[in-house]
């Protein structure tokens, strides 16, 4: 007999919680709409003797993310026209959890660090939509996971 994940465990996206922390300030960023953080392997070509295939080795990582967002802060606007003004590149913190009450795996917490915006929109309007969102694709330099979903229930 095999086991199977019952329908309950599938998280609903729409229970999320997300938290920004830019200078110390922390930001309770509801606005958010959605939010996706990679995880990417850099991989160098390793030949080796015997046989014709090359073999990959892992030689380091990168963390690159995309968010999208109601069109109702300014938070990264002020960190686009800090820059601009002084130079000086401001990192951040996101730190995203996930957590469905009917689900039996618990929650899960990721926690971005050392956020970077690649590009981001200054301003924007369109009167054929019912609201506005915006996209910011950003890097980051580590993660941590200070909560882990349990195992599915059998």
């Amino acid at each position: 007999m095999s086991s199977i994940m019952h329908a309950k465990d599938a998280i609903n996206a729409k229970l999320a919680e997300c938290y920004v922390t830019v200078n110390g300030n922390r930001y309770n960023f509801m606005q958010a709409i959605s939010l996706e953080a990679k995880f990417e392997k850099s991989k160098k070509q390793v030949p080796i003797l015997g046989r014709p295939a090359l073999g990959n080795k892992a030689s380091g990582w990168k963390g690159t993310g995309k968010a999208v967002f109601h069109y109702n802060t300014s938070v990264f606007r002020r960190l686009m026209l800090d820059y601009k003004k002084s130079g000086r590149d401001i990192y951040f913190d996101i730190q995203i959890t996930n957590e469905d009450p009917a689900s039996s795996v618990g929650a899960q917490t990721v926690i971005l660090v050392d956020c970077n915006i690649n590009e981001g929109i200054l301003a924007k309007f369109d009167a054929t939509k019912d609201y506005l969102d915006e996209e910011m694709t950003f890097t980051f330099e580590d993660f941590k996971i200070p909560e882990k979903f349990d195992e599915i229930e059998q």
